[in-house]
């Protein structure tokens, strides 16, 4: 007869029954599908709602902001310098005054020539008297036609003299003119390369930072220059819209447009140059520091537009419909990095998953998790 109070037997009870219990703790509950409930097995998902707005598509780089004018100012003549009456960061007019060689030779050669064209005025005033009263008296024949000639050519020679000597008075007004240096057009004087007393000569001009007397500047616009690959090259066109966007400014967007698209390589780098130009009429952008410039290169106005990851498939996007993801086929048009333009396929309002949607086959049931923002 066996024992009821055998330790071992009512180890293995025991061992059976927590084993059981604990099966039944682990085991899923079931859900119902009533309301607020999520549906068993649904794959979590975010969309987006489709809708329409302006699509651009860019490109662009990074390049250095430059002054839309630069010249550096050097008189047309050699002396010393006399005076300069601007300094580094005055704002000057055009047409304005800004520096001038000793000019006290030019003076007295003016002086001389204007004394020689007096000279050439009066002799040319008697040749003349001459001319008329020997044609009279040639005319009662009083005078031979010899005589008549040679009074003609002796008009002819104050004439000529006369001619030479404001000529004279001409280039020495010309000289004195040139000897003071005004601005070209208006701007800002960007650096001062000589002082009072420093002798100038106009070969010196252009052929360093440091040449000339003064270095002006204009940047109520500016330029960048960049330069691009053929590919980028030959979606670029003068007059397309650009934006430039500086780390000193964020969030500030500078509008623009492109001025040149050189289809010409560069013989060394084989890249086309391209230049964009923005207006800067408060002087906020400043020449030598850097920029990021993107150029317009195709838009779309009141595109209907998707993310680029909604895309699961070339053609193909997942709409969020009765709970459930539906396999779509759609027109793509315009693209950019982020967006895709829908020709066909889709309707303004829809939703389409953005997140989740990889794992998705048409038909699976799906939970919205919210809406993407756009």
């Amino acid at each position: 007869m066996t024992s009821t109070n055998n330790p071992m037997r009512n180890h293995k009870v025991w061992l059976a029954v927590s084993l059981a219990a604990l099966l039944v703790a682990c085991k899923p509950s079931q859900k119902t599908n009533g309301p607020g409930s999520e549906t068993l097995g649904a794959a979590p998902v975010k969309v987006q709602t489709v809708a329409r707005q302006r699509l651009v598509r860019t490109v662009g780089g990074t390049g250095t902001i430059e002054a839309w004018q630069k010249i550096t100012i050097t008189p047309d003549l050699g002396g010393k310098i006399a005076r300069i009456y601007v300094d580094e960061g005055d704002q000057v007019a055009k047409g304005q005054v800004l520096a001038e060689i000793d000019t006290e030779s030019l003076r007295l050669q003016l002086k001389q020539a204007e004394a020689g064209q007096a000279v050439a005025e009066a002799a040319h005033k008697d040749a003349v008297r001459n001319k008329e009263r020997m044609g009279r008296l040639f005319k009662e024949n009083a005078v031979s036609e010899q005589q008549f000639e040679q009074v003609k050519l002796g008009l002819e020679a104050a004439q000529a003299q006369l001619e030479q000597a404001r000529a004279a008075v001409n280039m020495a007004s010309h000289a004195l003119d040139i000897s003071i240096m005004k601005a070209p057009f208006a701007g800002i004087i960007a650096a001062r390369n000589a002082e009072v007393g420093d002798v100038v000569n106009p070969m010196m001009g252009g052929f360093s930072p440091t040449s000339g007397v003064l270095t002006l500047v204009d940047f109520s616009k500016v330029k960048i220059s960049l330069d691009v690959s053929q590919d980028t090259i030959l979606q670029i066109r003068k007059g397309q819209p650009a934006a430039l966007i500086v780390t000193s400014y964020p969030g500030r967007v500078f509008p623009g447009k492109v001025t040149i698209a050189n289809l010409a390589a560069d013989s060394m780098t084989k890249k086309f140059g391209v230049e964009v130009t923005v207006d800067n009429p408060d002087l906020t952008l400043s020449p030598g520091t850097f920029g990021e410039v993107t150029i317009e290169v195709e838009s779309r106005e009141n595109a209907l537009v998707v993310p680029q990851k909604a895309v699961v498939e070339r053609g193909f996007v997942y709409v969020a419909q009765g709970g459930k993801a539906v396999k779509r086929a759609v027109r793509l048009g315009l693209q950019t990095s982020e967006a895709v333009e829908v020709l066909d396929g889709l309707k303004e309002g829809e939703s389409v998953i953005v997140e989740g949607n990889y794992s998705l086959e048409n038909g699976s049931p799906i939970q919205t998790n919210g809406e993407v923002q756009k």
